[in-house]
Parts: structure tokens; sequence; C-alpha cells
């Protein structure tokens, strides 16, 4: 039996200043009813972008997406809409409520967008609001709720429609720790409803109560190597642009040509760095892809070493690598 969301090799690619940015990279995915999945990673990692791809709000370059066996990366047009109305419910980080609409009017709203009456769209605002916990606030508008009350009708209104998957992208980013543990123990009430709840979150407070946690972005390992010595010939490459590595490099001998991709295929020089220089610090410290590409323009000896050795060199006493000019 299929599972209720299939993501396979999912990619997402766009372009931003001229450059190619692929956020999420062959990603895949199974996940059932009744499961809590938590995607947890660093701000830039692609949270958002695959929230909005499973919810049908951005297409993808490459792979599938399939939704109780409904081909999500297939629809257009009304089916599409249907999908985003009946499948998938979304909680957003900033709310994006009505700030003229009563707490009970945002909660009907895409039922009324759907073609529910208004009878019955209130109808159900009130159960949703009352599984909230807000029922006493239901008259009240946005400026006048705290910002848990206004997530918490933010997760209503994502339950209007009763969908079988409900997506939550940072629900806790905005909110104090209070106001954040209730958030954290309605999702997890939610989920003995037998929904499947996707939640992308930076927050490792999240993560107790996932069924499943999937970093992504790679994790430093516990077993790291000390600092090596690694030689390359002219012309090879050290690391390319948009892959993923762990380690920093100080140049010791010769000089390394750092370039850049752009959206049209063009390569250009961003900076060379010379011995007493450190580089490709910036993408396994803030767990982010190579923002370019590392080769030899000469015979080059490197030290390569963990992001922790690489903390602890240029925070000791004794006279640390310079870094690499800007923009490697």
């Amino acid at each position: 039996m299929s599972a209720l969301l299939e993501v396979r090799d999912l990619v997402i690619e766009y372009r931003t200043g001229g450059y190619p940015v692929r956020p999420v990279d062959g990603f895949t995915l199974e996940a059932d009813a009744g499961e809590l999945v938590v995607l947890l990673g660093p701000s830039g990692c692609g949270k958002t972008s695959l929230l909005s791809a499973i919810g049908g709000i951005l297409s993808p370059t490459s792979g599938s997406i399939r939704a109780g066996g409904v081909p999500v990366t297939g629809l257009s047009g009304r089916e599409l809409t249907g999908y985003r109305q009946r499948q998938v419910g979304f909680v957003f980080q900033a709310f994006n409520l009505v700030p003229s609409l009563t707490a009970r009017e945002n909660v009907a709203v895409p039922l009324l967008l759907a073609g529910v009456g208004r009878r019955a769209a209130l109808a159900r605002a009130d159960v949703l609001l009352d599984r909230v916990g807000l029922t006493a606030e239901s008259g009240r508008r946005p400026g006048r709720l705290s910002g848990g009350q206004q997530q918490r009708v933010a997760v209503a209104r994502g339950l209007a429609a009763d969908p079988p998957i409900l997506v939550a992208d940072e629900p806790t980013a905005n909110l104090d720790y209070i106001h954040a543990e209730g958030i954290i123990a309605l999702l997890r009430e939610l989920r003995a409803d037998g929904r499947l709840i996707v939640v992308s979150t930076h927050d490792d407070r999240l993560a107790p109560i996932a069924d499943r946690v999937i970093h992504l972005v790679p994790e430093f390992r516990s077993d790291e190597q000390p600092p090596q010595v690694q030689e390359y010939a002219a012309g090879e490459v050290i690391f390319e642009q948009g892959s993923r590595g762990e380690l920093v490099y100080v140049v010791e001998e010769g000089a390394v040509e750092i370039t850049r991709t752009r959206a049209d295929g063009q390569r250009e020089s961003v900076a060379t760095v010379e011995a007493g220089r450190y580089f490709g610090e910036l993408g396994p410290t803030l767990g982010f892809p190579r923002s370019a590409t590392a080769t030899a323009l000469s015979p080059v000896r490197v030290l390569a070493m963990s992001v922790g050795d690489f903390r602890a060199r240029i925070s000791s006493s004794e006279a640390p690598a310079r870094p690499a000019p800007p923009g490697t």
C-alpha cells in the first residue's frame, strides 16, 4: 500500500542575482497518516520551498510528489486548486491572518472561498476554535490576540477543510517559549487525529515530539578526522559549486582559483587564494551548499580540516591563517 505522501528525487532550482540556486536537490520522503515529520535545518536550506512544493504552491524543477495517490506535480488549473483546498492545509510562520476579520471569520475564509455556505463555514470555525482552545476569543481580531493565539487561529484555519495533510512552516519561530510550548503540544494532539503533519523548523525543541526528524543539511560527524595535508595537481577541482562538504581549507603552497557559474552557464572568477589564506569555510559552517567552485591554479598543497578544528585554529592565540578575499 502506498504512503499518504511520496516525494521522489525532488529538485527545486531558481535564479537569484543571475546565479542558479538549488535549495532542494534530490529530496525523497515517504510519510503516512498519523505521523508528525519534522524537517530540521537552518534558514536558507530549502524548508519553505519544500513545503510549498508539497502544498502545490510551487512547481519543482524535477522529481515527483504524490499525495493520497494524486500526482501533485502533474496537476494544473482547477485540479491543482482543488488539491490545495481539500488535501493540504497550511500554517504559515507569519500567521497571515486578515487584520480586519475576527478569529472566527479568519478560520472560515478558506471554506467560503471553496464555496461552502456562510452558516456551515462559521459553524466549522466554531468547532475548530474550540479544538485549539480559543472559543472565548473567536470574536476578536488578530490585533487583540497574542502571538500564540494568532498561531492557534492559523492552525485552526489550516484544518478548516479537514485535510489529510497539514504543513506548518516554522510554526514556533515568532513565539516566546511559553506560547511555543503551547503550539508544540497542539501539534502533538493533532497527530492523534490520524493526520499527517509535516513541520519545517530550525527549532530543535520540536524534535522530541516528532515521529521522524529529517535533517536537511548534513550533521557534523562525531568521528571527525584530524587536519590532513592534501595535494592537488594544476586544474584539479577541490570542490564544486552546489556540492556539500565538511572541510575548510588553508592554502600552504600554490594558489587556488574560486569561480562561480552564473545561471546562463557563464563562469566568472571570484578570487585567487594564495598561501596563508583559508577558503571554503562558509558552506560547512552554515550548513549551506558550496556557493562556488575551487580549482587548483598550480600544484597546490592545502591543509583540510573540520569546522571544529577550524574554529579552534582561528580562536587560538597562535597567528591564524587569513581569510580568502570577499566572495569566497
